[in-house]
């Protein structure tokens, strides 16, 4: 037997049909179906500056030494092998959404990007990357004189 979960503090679509909505809602918002469509990777985001690319990899809750970091090809790749812990084992979840046994993001640096200087750090649950530009590829900024 299942138990649907009904809001009557929310109104209803169907006036006929009274809670419709709410057993499709959900079954579609159940822990069974939401945590297969979920993808199971750390959000990133990729900014560039004048003399760097950065990653950062939101990754709460693992530390530095759960990371390999591996550069073949110009493909970076970040990933994460990380065993169960006994104690989490234990814990009886309602609900665990940043569980990260184990990942693998890849991204292709582009040519101008120096694949020798690359620098990472792990902090408050933040993997930041930086890679550095090649000189060629570092904006030539000047002031030009208007005659």
């Amino acid at each position: 037997m299942t138990l649907v979960k009904f809001n009557s503090a929310k109104p209803t679509g169907n006036a006929l049909l009274p809670g419709f909505n709410d057993v499709f809602e959900s079954i579609f918002n159940d822990t069974f179906f939401s945590d297969r469509l979920v993808t199971r990777v750390p959000a990133v985001n990729i900014s560039e500056s004048e003399n760097n690319y950065h990653v950062e990899l939101a990754a709460p809750g693992l530390k530095k030494e759960d990371f390999k970091l591996n550069l073949e090809r110009n493909q970076l790749s970040i990933s994460v092998e990380q065993s169960a812990d006994h104690e989490d084992n234990q814990k009886n979840y309602s609900k665990r959404e940043y569980s990260y046994s184990s990942f693998v993001r890849s991204f292709t640096l582009p040519e101008s990007a120096d694949d020798s200087r690359i620098d990472a750090s792990y902090t408050d649950g933040v993997l930041r990357i930086d890679i550095a530009k090649r000189e060629e590829a570092k904006a030539v900024r000047r002031q030009i004189e208007i005659k």
